[in-house]
């Protein structure tokens, strides 16, 4: 199903332009950041099996199968890349250099929608670079007023996969994607309530209706489905949010990490991976109906994602 090619792979480059829009701020000195794990490297490389376009639409209407990139605690970031039958083959290492990131989330912009971009907040400025890319792009500074990063597929009905950040005093803002990589002027999903959430995720259309959706659990382990409308209109981004039951008894507080690759199994409908406590990983496959959208869990191989803090 994979073929493999050779992906270059840098640990840091060294920033000293800016694109010129009005998104994006003049700097005037060099700045050292991490880049994307598939930015064209120095003398460090690495294999990865190549992914096909999938079931990725355009339009935000179908739900692509994306990789799963991992940090561990001592800056390294790992690529766990879809088997297409609802696991992940082996970890390869991308290379350290991403501890200061506060923020990291990937999306699928370059490369005809198929590579693996990355965007990083390092000291309050965001960062963006392609898959293969030339550069690594600042898109602006004061993003130290977002806590949390999430690339949230194609919410609005645009060309490219969206980025929402949740500010400080729990508002949830939209930033939606361009060819480019660089981001349109924010607008406000939701007002407020956000930080009571303490796992935001969604790569896909859970409720199949082929608009893109979001998974959110509260600091009481509740599980709630935020339904997109596909609009970009200020406080009516998502519809109104539907409580997920706990399948087969497992409840939701019992893991760690929860986070969507989209399209896992390769069915056509998101999925949801969780990771429990002692760093076993398992796998809800998506169902696509609003009223119970994952199926009983199962676990994935004999996998154990211990020493990480960070999934995306």
């Amino acid at each position: 199903m994979f073929s493999h090619v050779s992906r270059p792979v840098r640990r840091a480059a060294s920033v000293a332009a800016v694109l010129a829009t009005a998104a994006v701020l003049a700097m005037t000195t060099a700045k050292v950041a991490p880049t994307s794990p598939t930015a064209p490297g120095t003398a460090a490389h690495a294999t990865r099996p190549e992914r096909a376009p999938l079931l990725q639409q355009a339009a935000g209407t179908g739900t692509g199968m994306f990789p799963l990139l991992a940090r561990a605690k001592d800056g390294h970031l790992y690529d766990y890349e879809p088997t297409g039958t609802g696991g992940f083959e082996p970890r390869f290492d991308l290379g350290g250099g991403y501890t200061d990131a506060t923020a990291l989330a990937q999306a699928n912009i370059s490369r005809n929608l198929t590579g693996t971009d990355l965007y990083a907040v390092i000291d309050g400025t965001l960062y963006y670079t392609a898959e293969r890319g030339a550069d690594t792009k600042v898109l602006g500074t004061g993003w130290d007023a977002y806590d949390l990063l999430v690339s949230a597929d194609n919410l609005a009905g645009t060309a490219h996969p969206d980025l929402l950040a949740r500010d400080k005093d729990g508002a949830l803002w939209l930033y939606q994607g361009k060819a480019d990589g660089t981001l349109t002027a924010k607008v406000r999903a939701s007002a407020s309530g956000w930080d009571a959430m303490n796992e935001i995720t969604g790569r896909g259309d859970y409720t199949g209706d082929g608009k893109a959706d979001i998974i959110a659990r509260s600091s009481t382990g509740t599980l709630y489905l935020y339904p997109g409308t596909g609009n970009a209109t200020a406080d009516a981004v998502f519809g109104t949010r539907v409580t997920v039951a706990a399948v087969g008894g497992t409840a939701w507080s019992t893991y760690g990490d929860l986070v969507s690759v989209g399209d896992n199994d390769g069915d056509g409908k998101a999925d949801l991976t969780a990771v429990d406590k002692l760093g076993i990983v398992w796998l809800y496959k998506g169902t696509g109906k609003s009223s119970a959208p994952f199926a009983a869990r199962t676990q994935i191989g004999a996998m154990t994602w211990s020493g990480y803090n960070l999934l995306f």
